[in-house]
Formats: C-alpha cells, structure tokens, sequence
C-alpha cells in the first residue's frame, strides 16, 4: 500500500510562485508514475503534469512552460514548481502514484490547496 502526502501549497499573488511536494512511502518509489492533478470548484479533476519511473514528462498545455515536475529518487519525493501563477491556477492539487504491475494501482493524496489572488 502506497501512501502519498503533499505539502506546499498556499496563498500567492498572480506572476508569483509556489513549489509544491509530495512524499510518497510504502512502495518502490523508482518504480511508480507521478502525477499531479488538480480541481478547482465545480470542475472536474484534470492532470496538470506527470513523470515517469524513467523521468519522461508531460503538462497539460495550460502549464507548460510556467510549470516544472521533477522527481527525487533518494527522497521518495515528487516536486511541482509553479511559476508566473495565474487566478486561473487556484485549485486543490492532488498527488497522485501508479503502481503498474500486472494491474494498476492509483494512490491518491488528501490534496493541497493553491490559491492565486488577482
């Protein structure tokens, strides 16, 4: 059973920035996909960036560019850098693990709120 906790997130003013992290336990971190997603009210969760076991990323085309994952193996962490944040950008972030075996397994985070003031 894999855990995951994130942290980081906060209150900024458009152009800022956050980084945001998220630790993950109970599993083969080298082994896991990450991903955060976010939600913001009355929308559906949508992926925001994910990297592979290997390190290959991809962004949703509203953050790339002004967003960064990147993954510490030795840490057993994942990190979302936030740059140039918009209003737009306000949601709860969720980290999310895939274990991928011979099924799949997601392990979601209680969430981080990201909040953007114009």
């Amino acid at each position: 059973q894999v855990q995951v906790v994130e942290s980081g997130g906060g209150l900024v003013q458009a152009g800022g920035s956050l980084r945001l992290s998220c630790a993950a336990s109970g599993g083969t971190f080298t082994r896991l996909a990450m991903n955060w997603y976010r939600q913001a009210p009355g929308k559906q969760r949508e992926l925001v960036a994910g990297i592979s076991s290997s390190g290959s990323t991809n962004y949703a085309d509203s953050v790339k560019g002004r967003f960064t994952i990147s993954r510490d193996n030795t840490k057993n962490q994942v990190y979302l850098q936030m740059n140039s944040l918009k209003p737009e950008d306000t949601a709860v972030y969720y980290c999310n693990a895939v274990a991928s075996n011979i099924r799949v397994f997601n392990y979601w985070g209680q969430g981080t709120q990201v909040t953007v003031s114009s």
